[in-house]
């Protein structure tokens, strides 16, 4: 019987960095940083000539950034071998739906004046915003049973179907940026999002076709 290798030295420092107590605390106070920088830039009238369209801008950037940290937490758990990564994919998941909400708010407040009535006619008219409430949507669901007592209550398989939905949330959200960005033919940051969440997504499709059982004939 051949003995089971000892994990090199730099995987187990990792690990043991990851599982440090202190390690999501400091990944709390990260991911908050950009939320801090944008309010002390919108109390400080340090966002530009128009602080509105920056701060509807800054809160979608950060929701497709956090979406694709949240994603990218399994491959990298396969590709690094550090299980202990997966501590850290609710928390992500929750902070893209944490800056989507934002996103809304600020769209809301600063675009449309919290009037209910404009918000709701002005959301069918234009794609990108239909698309981009609907990725919302979507995410609501996701965060409200992101803890371990909705795993229990809805059963591990129910559950698991349900969180599929960040796909379509994924999906959504690079479409909402794409529409966004069509107005002004800026594609390049669009480009770089969609290459990454290509790769994400393309993993994920690999690795489940790869365990799909081949039948004969």
């Amino acid at each position: 019987m051949s003995a089971t290798l000892p994990a090199p030295r730099g995987a187990r420092r990792a690990a043991s960095v990851l599982l440090r107590p202190a390690a999501k605390p400091l990944l709390f106070v990260a991911s908050l940083l950009p939320f801090a920088w944008l309010l002390y830039g919108a109390l400080a009238n340090t966002l530009g000539a128009n602080p509105a369209e920056a701060l509807i801008r800054a809160t979608g950037d950060w929701t497709l950034r956090f979406l694709c940290l949240t994603l990218a937490v399994t491959p990298l758990r396969q590709w690094t071998g550090q299980p202990a990564l997966l501590r850290f994919r609710r928390m992500l998941g929750l902070f893209a739906f944490f800056y989507g909400v934002l996103h809304f708010l600020c769209y809301a407040w600063l675009d449309m004046g919290l009037v209910l009535a404009d918000i709701a006619r002005d959301i069918p008219k234009r794609p990108f915003a239909l698309v981009g409430f609907a990725a919302l949507l979507l995410m609501a669901p996701l965060a409200a049973t992101s803890f371990n007592r909705a795993i229990r209550a809805l059963g591990a398989k129910r559950w698991q179907a349900l969180h599929r939905l960040v796909y379509a949330v994924a999906l959504l959200a690079i479409l909402h940026f794409f529409w966004m960005r069509s107005a002004k033919h800026n594609y390049a940051e669009v480009a770089v999002y969609a290459a990454i969440l290509a790769v994400l997504l393309g993993w994920r499709l690999v690795a489940r076709l790869r365990r799909r059982p081949v039948t004969a004939g």
